[in-house]
């Protein structure tokens, strides 16, 4: 996998750094930084989850990452941006951090939240889950290719 830039909105295989990503939408000018992070959980579905890993074809899912942090900054006044992390991932690691800063929280808040249900919804990567005990599986991926555009 080829390595990627450093700029805050991207698909890496490297350690997510939340405190980057706020730190890429901050400015003097604006009160509020909303984010949320994403990190492995150690159940799903009543199962414990060992790890996690995250694929995707990269270009595609790029672009697709690109159109829904600057579609966020269309529909608010805020500067957003969004990390999400490819490969294998322990329990407690992050997997996803978004955030957005604007002069007001709530437009910060609302662009976030917005934002990681677009990710959730839109962005194609899979996500396979290893557990505990038995065999690991697929879990349903993104609606990008079921959905009308």
């Amino acid at each position: 996998m080829r390595r990627l830039s450093a700029r805050p909105t991207r698909l890496t295989r490297a350690r997510l750094r939340p405190a980057a990503v706020a730190a890429a939408v901050a400015d003097p000018r604006r009160g509020a930084i909303a984010s949320f992070v994403g990190v492995v959980r150690a159940l799903h579905a009543g199962r414990r989850v060992r790890s996690v890993e995250y694929e995707a074809f990269l270009p595609l899912a790029e672009k697709e990452l690109a159109r829904v942090v600057a579609e966020a900054e269309r529909r608010w006044p805020v500067r957003a941006a969004a990390v999400h992390r490819l490969g294998l991932l322990r329990v407690g690691e992050a997997s996803v951090v978004v955030a957005a800063g604007s002069v007001h929280r709530a437009e910060a808040l609302a662009a976030c939240r917005w934002t990681i249900d677009e990710i959730k919804r839109r962005l194609p990567v899979w996500k396979k889950e290893r557990y505990a005990s038995g065999p690991g599986r697929w879990l349903a991926g993104c609606a990008l290719g079921r959905r009308a555009r």
